[in-house]
């Protein structure tokens, strides 16, 4: 096998690595959020989890299919969600889990965080936006203290706009302003975040931490 061929390999299983990761990660937020706190509503949790409506939604609806989560009406035509033994369970397990992942994850982000902003310096590059809100922006927001850069703000269309470690999150790229680069941090679809802005910006000025394992060519088709 050549070595293009080897790079088409890995490169999806990396991003599915990454998004498995994110999706235990935010699994157990939610399972948290229920525990302590059984009134909660959807909005609430997307609110705490800083996530989509609709996403946290999702989340919601699959914990209890799963049976992690029970739902019972109250007044008022309310719901209160209680987590099942099940549920208790799958929660310890994910925060073992991820506490054993996390230290590697924030390790070798950090890592290439500081790569990352290391190279935008030597190219003059110092006015930054980061893509993707989630833990790989948050560790690009501290890694950016040591660097000469200037971080403007996260732009993730499917996260609330608000504030995340420090910085605006908005659904609009422009709503940043003018920046001369920007770095990909979505753990969940990196290379689709890719594509979509590279059809809007220079793609050399989007830039790409190694461990997300986004293919910046595409793919070859073959006869």
């Amino acid at each position: 096998m050549n070595d293009s061929r080897q790079v088409t390999a890995v490169v999806p299983q990396a991003a599915s690595q990454a998004a498995s990761q994110d999706e235990a990660a935010i699994t157990l937020k939610l399972l948290n959020a229920v525990e302590a706190n059984s009134k909660l509503t959807q909005r609430g949790v997307a609110r705490d989890l800083g996530i989509a409506l609709g996403l946290a939604n999702a989340y919601l609806k699959r914990c209890v299919r799963k049976g992690l989560i029970k739902v019972q009406q109250v007044p008022a035509n309310r719901y209160a969600y209680y987590l099942t033994p099940q549920g208790f369970s799958e929660k310890s397990r994910l925060t073992a889990e991820y506490l054993t992942v996390s230290f590697n994850f924030f390790r070798r982000a950090r890592s290439d965080c500081a790569e990352v902003f290391q190279q935008c310096e030597q190219r003059g590059w110092r006015r930054l936006a980061l893509a993707g809100a989630g833990d790989l922006s948050d560790i690009a927001t501290l890694c950016a203290n040591d660097a000469s850069v200037e971080l403007l703000g996260v732009y993730d269309p499917d996260a609330p706009e608000g504030e995340k470690a420090g910085l605006p999150v908005r659904q609009s790229l422009q709503s940043l302003g003018a920046f001369d680069a920007i770095v990909v941090t979505a753990l969940r679809h990196p290379q689709e975040t890719f594509d979509s802005l590279v059809g809007r910006i220079a793609p050399d000025r989007v830039v790409t931490p190694a461990l997300l394992g986004i293919s910046r060519e595409p793919p070859t088709l073959m006869e």
